[in-house]
């Protein structure tokens, strides 16, 4: 159930009812590719850091430790000691980024495992049950990822393939939902929209996959190559057209600017490694300004990494230490730093959607944004 509690222009304040929990939108959802946050960080962590949604990979757990073994063990909320909605992708982007060990067919790809070059074979059913026996609240139906630059004849019939891949996966869902030995049977399906950056080809498709009455849609093919002025049409011209009632969801994106950008063209839900990987080499998000760690005048900077922050670094540790520990090569370091950029995103997304309830959001974007380019971007 997904219900719009304030509106800004497209901009949406709303929650997301789900088995495991309410989500309250818009939401960064913080990525653990392997059912982990990189950089030493626990479920319990994310905790306190405010996370709503933990983001998992379908391809990567199927190949390592395999979806069947997590699925003995209870499903992955019992498997990471997780209880609030974690939302899996469908594996679609990672095997389609293998472009030189994959084979597209209609049935689905033929692809080389990364990890000990094995022979996989993965299409729309093969994703949803990986999906299902992952047990995640919200699963990502299978799509295609063509680049976002890519020729306008490769692309329409890949998303016309998309659809027809879509339509299986509703349909697999259905059955495994209603499976006895499945363990989240609520399982909700999220379809995707492709189309590069071919606005009339995103619009038809978002028209198309609206009318199978799915529980939310992504824009997908995005952040992959194109200029964020090209991104931000994309979506001005999409979003209208996918239901105004489900949650939307803009994969892989992005920067503190993005999200702002994204949240004024009607999106509801965010992930992105950039918190994370920043962190993990002493690049740090304020609002004044991301600030690098490893520069030699923090190296007697006794105040935290923001003054004000609630993050646990921010709270317990100076900027002095955390370089201190990132030039030992100490993981401590590396971990305190992702703390504090998933708090940072995570606390931003809190602000975001007080100012949807307040109806001031334009202010909050335009002082946010003032203020992160005080320090460099």
């Amino acid at each position: 159930m997904y219900k719009i509690i304030a509106q800004e222009g497209r901009a949406k304040r709303a929650v997301l009812e789900t088995v495991h929990g309410t989500i309250q939108t818009p939401v960064f959802m913080n990525v653990g590719t392997v059912a982990a946050i990189k950089g030493a960080v626990s479920t319990k962590d994310l905790e306190e850091v405010k996370c709503q949604v933990e983001l998992s990979n379908t391809y990567h757990l199927h190949v390592r430790t395999g979806d069947k073994v997590i699925k003995e063990l209870g499903g992955l909320h019992s498997f990471m000691n997780w209880e609030k909605p974690i939302l899996t992708d469908s594996g679609g982007f990672q095997v389609f980024s293998l472009s030189s060990l994959r084979k597209i067919k209609e049935e689905g790809v033929y692809f080389n495992s990364h990890i000990d070059g094995r022979k996989i074979f993965m299409g729309p059913e093969e994703s949803m049950e990986i999906q299902s026996n992952l047990a995640s609240t919200i699963a990502m139906a299978f799509d295609e990822c063509p680049p976002a630059k890519a020729e306008r004849e490769y692309v329409r019939p890949s998303v016309e393939r998309t659809t027809r891949w879509l339509e299986r996966c509703r349909t697999k869902m259905k059955e495994l939902n209603e499976k006895e030995d499945t363990i989240n049977k609520n399982q909700l399906l999220f379809g995707i929209n492709q189309g590069a950056v071919y606005a009339d080809l995103r619009i038809e498709h978002a028209k198309r996959i609206s009318e199978m009455d799915l529980a939310g849609y992504a824009i997908g093919g995005l952040a992959v190559g194109e200029t964020h002025e090209e991104m931000y049409y994309v979506l001005e011209e999409t979003v209208p057209y996918l239901p105004k009632d489900k949650p939307t969801y803009l994969m892989g994106v992005g920067t503190p600017a993005n999200i702002l950008e994204g949240v004024e063209r009607g999106i509801d839900f965010f992930d992105c490694v950039y918190p994370t990987r920043n962190g993990r080499h002493g690049h740090l998000y304020t609002n004044q300004g991301k600030i690098n760690l490893f520069n030699a005048k923090y190296e007697k900077d006794l105040r935290p990494i923001e003054e004000g922050c609630g993050c646990p670094a921010c709270r317990n540790f100076s900027r002095a230490y955390i370089r201190h520990l990132l030039k030992a090569k100490e993981m401590l370091g590396m971990r305190l730093c992702v703390l504090h950029n998933l708090y940072f995103y995570n606390n931003m997304m809190e602000e975001i959607r007080a100012s949807l309830e307040a109806g001031n959001f334009a202010a909050y974007k335009k002082a946010k944004l003032e203020g992160m380019q005080l320090n460099g971007k």
